[in-house]
Order: structure tokens, then C-alpha cells, then sequence
């Protein structure tokens, strides 16, 4: 099955260099592109996207407030930003808009094609522990997002229990060997929290988990 894939950027160079690396590949296709945020979402919704790649910094609308646009209209599509600087409090912000991960802009051909893929799938393309990092680094920096509580109320205790070791970096197979449970009922756990929740895939439930205070950032080392 094709992936099909948005390209947003203002600089119509990197656009063009994009589209040739991901239409290289036969099971990748560039179905659309876009200069800034208000036209990412007119053509996110008209072609209707696997993944849509967006420029953090954009004119009219940046990626940020076009990545919140798409997931507030239910558009179905991954967003990856891409972005010049590694975990800065841009990327923060854009993975709690609904972006599903990130990319250096300058990402070797061959990663980002299959970096598309594994968002394409609904996988985690950020490592926990890097994820982990960027929440500590900047979650208290942003104003809270989700009111404290509130939004977990709908979780049951062992659901709890499994989100706070998924923010706090822990695999599949490690929540599952901490709470004595299968590999499978952890994925079954994983699962119900994201209906609940209404969430994208993990990595939003580890932003959430930080945003309503159920996980708080770790001290920077000394």
C-alpha cells in the first residue's frame, strides 16, 4: 500500500528536495504541497493524507497552530514536524498539538523515508527515553494544557498504572515484568487508554500524562 504524504515548507527548495527523496521510493507518494499553515490544512483536507511533514516555522499559520487545525477538524493524518533544532521547546509544543514526532531537516534520505513508513503505521518514531527527555526539558515551561485530573478520570487505576510507566519511558515488555502482567494485557491497557483518552498513539498519552501532572519532569542532573 502507498504511503501518502503532505509536504508543508515556506522554502520551496527543501519542498522540492523532500518530494524527490520520498517519491523515490515505490511504496511513498507526494500527493500535495504547501508554503504555510492555512494552505497545509486546505490541502491536508483535500488530499486527505497518511502523513503530512511540517515545517515548525511557517508564514500565516505555523506548524504548530496548522498541526492543532487538523487534529481539532478530525483529519485522520500523522504530523512530523521537522524542525532545525533538536528538542527545543518548539518540538514540546508541536507533539502537544497532536504532532507525532520529529525530524532534523537535515535527515539522511534514506531515515526520513523510513521514518514516513513507521508514522504511516501508527509507531513510535521517537524513543522513549528521547521523549522522555524533551517532556522534562520543557513541560513545566508551557502553560498546563489539560486541567489536572480531570482528563485521566475516565482511566481505571491499573490504566493509571500503565500510563505513568509509559511516561516514564518504560517499553511494553518492562511495564509488563513491573506489574507482573503479560506483554499482551499491557498492549490491551495501552490501547483502552488511547480510546479513552481520544488520543493518537503513545506518545500523545506520554505529553498527557505530563500536561495533567500525573507524571512530573525529573530534576536535571547535577
Amino acid at each position: 500500500m502507498t504511503v501518502r504524504v503532505v509536504v508543508a515548507d515556506d522554502q520551496e527548495l527543501i519542498r522540492a528536495g523532500l518530494r524527490t527523496v520520498l517519491d523515490a521510493r515505490p511504496d511513498l507518494s507526494v500527493v500535495g504541497e504547501a508554503a504555510d499553515g492555512v494552505e497545509a490544512v486546505a490541502v491536508a483536507t483535500r488530499t486527505q493524507p497518511d502523513v503530512v511533514l511540517m515545517d515548525v516555522r511557517m508564514p500565516r499559520r505555523d506548524g504548530i497552530a496548522a498541526t492543532r487545525d487538523l487534529v481539532a477538524a478530525g483529519n485522520p493524518a500523522r504530523v512530523v514536524m521537522l524542525t532545525t533544532f533538536d528538542l527545543d521547546e518548539h518540538v514540546y509544543a508541536a507533539l502537544r498539538a497532536g504532532a507525532s514526532a520529529f525530524l532534523l531537516k537535515d535527515t539522511r534520505p534514506a531515515d526520513l523515508a523510513e521514518a514516513v513508513r513507521v508514522v504511516a503505521r501508527g509507531e513510535a518514531l521517537l524513543a522513549p527515553t528521547v521523549t522522555r527527555r524533551l517532556l522534562d526539558r520543557y513541560a513545566d515551561r508551557l502553560p498546563a494544557a489539560t486541567p489536572a485530573g480531570d482528563a485521566l478520570a475516565v482511566l481505571t487505576a491499573r490504566e493509571r498504572e500503565v500510563l505513568t510507566l509509559t511516561a516514564r519511558a518504560l517499553s511494553n515488555a518492562e511495564i509488563a515484568a513491573r506489574l507482573h502482567l503479560s506483554t499482551a494485557t499491557v498492549k490491551t491497557h495501552v490501547s483502552a487508554i488511547l480510546t479513552k483518552l481520544g488520543l493518537r498513539d503513545r506518545i500523545q498519552a506520554v505529553v498527557l500524562a505530563y500536561d495533567t501532572g500525573l507524571v512530573r519532569p525529573e530534576p536535571p542532573a547535577r
